[in-house]
Order: C-alpha cells, then structure tokens, then sequence
C-alpha cells in the first residue's frame, strides 16, 4: 500500500481542526497509509532566522529529500487535477511520499534546495491548521479523480 507522510510543524489544538483531519485521514486510509508528524515550533528561540533554522534542521533529519514534497509559495500552483495526476505518477516508481508544511516563518534555503519538488497551493497566506485541512482534503481529492469517485466536481 502507498505510504503518506506529512510533516507539519506545530501541532492542532483546536478540537474542529483535528476533527476535520482524523475525517480526512480516516477517508485517505482507504487508499493510503497517512502519518502525520507534528515537530514542534521554535518560536521561543527568539529571533527569526534561529527559527527558521531550527525548524528547517529537524525537517531534514526526519526526510529523505528526494522522496519529498515542500509546500512553498513561489513553486509552481497545480489544479486538483494536475496534483492528482502527479500523485498517481509519483507513485508508479515509489511507494512512500512526504509532504511538508513548514513553519510559520518559512523554510531555510538549505532545506529548500535540497528538496527538489515543491508545489505551492496558492499565492495566499493560510493559517498553518487550515492549510494541514486543505492538504489532506486535495490529497483525499487526489484519490477520488483517480478512482472516479463522484467527490471532485
């Protein structure tokens, strides 16, 4: 079976975010194996660039770049068509994936280098524990428009 990871920095607190994910998960499962990794902020490390440094050296020692995926604003937007196609070709050749959501400041350079695939959902900010739902939603998605299940319209 396919295995999904997806790293995420910071943790939900909020009982209708995480309801929302374990609904996506639960829904996800059906198709893929789904591991959410919560690392924890830095933020009491003071000033930004120690954060996102931080952050980015613990990203990269739970990864393997090349089986990657970073979610970065100034990539490349996807329709939930072309994600799923490239899901659906991404997994002919591996059977693991790992997303990542970064930080609330961002990525380091380093880990944004090392990582080769990256996909940006939009030009806009979202809040991290929205954004987690909407990963997992498209991910979900993904797997309904490759099994033509009446979910995508």
């Amino acid at each position: 079976m396919q295995k999904i990871n997806l790293i995420c920095v910071g943790n939900l607190k909020d009982k209708e975010f995480i309801s929302m994910c374990e609904e996506y998960q639960k829904r996800i499962s059906r198709f893929a194996n789904i591991n959410i990794i919560e690392l924890k902020e830095k933020n009491n490390l003071g000033n930004i660039p120690q954060i996102i440094e931080s952050e980015s050296q613990e990203i990269l020692s739970k990864i393997d770049p090349a089986k990657t995926v970073l979610f970065d604003v100034k990539s490349n937007e996807q329709t939930s068509e072309q994600f799923s196609k490239f899901l659906e070709e991404w997994f002919l050749y591996n059977s693991e994936i790992t997303f990542v959501i970064g930080g609330s400041y961002g990525m380091s350079d380093i880990l944004k280098n090392k990582v080769k695939n990256k996909i940006s959902f939009s030009k806009m900010t979202f809040p991290h524990r929205l954004f987690r739902v909407m990963v997992l939603e498209q991910i979900y998605r993904a797997y309904t428009i490759q099994n033509n299940i009446s979910y995508h319209k």
